[in-house]
């Protein structure tokens, strides 16, 4: 008895791994979906599509900062939003780890252009960590951050 009962245990735990793992391509590219969305909206200057993608208590990591949502949608957002607008990114490919429920997605882009009447030109790193939801996955935290490309020497 005590066999079958560790042999019924392992057959579950390998066919909950196997069930788990094959989805993982069809989440990593919903997650993708996700993060391209969020750019998307930032780019059609739609605060509202935006904030659809964030979680409720997600914060927003910048500069030494961090933001709740609210503070986001408030006083970042509207500048992210004008931003895009002056700036053009060429981001690398997204990569994707997800494990259950939870995701993150790394990339990296190089961005010029001018914001605000100064030229930009800053490579940068943006990490989104997303959580699966009934509807979908939901961005729950971001951190960016950027440093000013160097000339070449």
């Amino acid at each position: 008895m005590r066999f079958y009962t560790l042999a019924v245990a392992f057959l579950m735990g390998v066919t909950a791994n196997t069930l788990s793992a094959q989805p993982a391509s069809n989440d990593s590219a919903s997650v993708v979906a996700v993060v391209d969305a969020f750019h998307a909206a930032l780019a059609a200057g739609d605060p509202s599509a935006a904030l659809q993608l964030i979680a409720d208590d997600a914060v927003f990591l910048e500069a030494g900062g961090v933001e709740s949502r609210s503070e986001y949608g408030t006083n970042h957002l509207p500048a992210d939003i004008e931003f895009e607008k002056g700036v053009s990114t060429k981001r690398s490919p997204v990569r994707v780890v997800v494990r259950g429920d939870a995701a993150w997605a790394t990339s990296t882009g190089e961005t010029t252009g001018t914001f605000q009447g100064r030229a930009v030109d800053f490579i940068g790193a943006e990490l989104m960590v997303l959580s699966r939801e009934p509807a979908g996955w939901r961005i729950r935290a971001i951190h960016w951050s950027s440093r000013a490309r160097r000339p070449p020497q």
